[in-house]
């Protein structure tokens, strides 16, 4: 596919991806969730990329939903929209591989959104968070009235959602929604630090890891421990898991 809204770059097992509108403030559209549908198409059975990353051109991470294609939308259109965006995100979280947000600029409304569908948010200091849709007469459409409760609780979520306030990234930290702000020059190279250290484990328990860790949280505890404890076990059938153990009591790093 010719992507005009994607520039994908991928090296030494990470692939970023740049969301590539910056006129529009890298706003997703309807083109936007085809693209990237299609990237995933692709990058799913791939087994030489460890990580993805997901950032945007200029002053943006993702400012938004398009508004100027949302607005003449009639009720039909408006729920296949936002159950397409809903699809496309849930993919996103769902990759075997863990995904990086580097949030470089606003990230507000399904900009925000897409970087909660992402395993970790690395924000530059100049970062904005928020969910503007209460200014529009409308609510969230992507999910953010799920997964913002889920990573901030229930009353920082009510918070940003019902006042649609705009907050920093040194508060978006502060309420859990961020994992590091960095100084805006520093971003990509912490995040490709971070993707590179990821990467760098040659075993099958990074992807195990985060499948446990998201299934989990929607089971109960001793559910959630059992299937951790199967998942376990079957590490023990790894080769890459007996050169881990082996080189640690060799004092060496693994040959994965």
């Amino acid at each position: 596919m010719n992507y005009q809204i994607l520039n994908i770059l991928i090296a030494d097992r990470v692939a970023v991806v740049t969301i590539t509108r910056p006129a529009a403030m890298n706003a997703l559209n309807t083109n936007f969730f085809k693209e990237f549908n299609h990237f995933l198409d692709d990058l799913e059975p791939r087994d030489d990329v460890k990580v993805l990353v997901i950032t945007g051109e200029g002053k943006a991470f993702v400012a938004g939903a398009d508004i100027a294609e949302m607005v003449h939308m009639n009720p039909e259109e408006g729920h296949a929209f936002s159950t397409f965006g809903q699809r496309t995100f849930d993919r996103l979280e769902q990759l075997a591989i863990p995904v990086i947000a580097a949030i470089n600029g606003y990230a507000l409304g399904g900009g925000c959104e897409l970087a909660m569908a992402c395993d970790f948010r690395i924000a530059s200091k100049l970062a904005k968070f928020g969910q503007p849709e209460m200014n529009l007469g409308m609510i969230p459409g992507y999910a953010a009235t799920q997964r913002l409760s889920r990573l901030t609780g229930l009353g920082n979520a009510l918070y940003l959602i019902l006042t649609a306030e705009t907050i920093t990234a040194d508060d978006a930290l502060r309420i859990g929604l961020v994992q590091k702000v960095t100084e805006p020059e520093m971003l990509m190279e912490e995040v490709m630090k971070l993707a590179s250290k990821i990467a760098g484990n040659g075993s099958l328990a990074v992807p195990v890891s985060k499948r446990v860790i998201r299934d989990g949280i929607s089971m109960g505890f001793r559910e959630a421990s059992e299937l951790e404890a199967v998942e376990f076990g079957k590490q023990f059938s790894n080769e890459a898991t007996k050169e881990g153990m082996k080189a640690f009591l060799e004092k060496r790093k693994p040959n994965w």
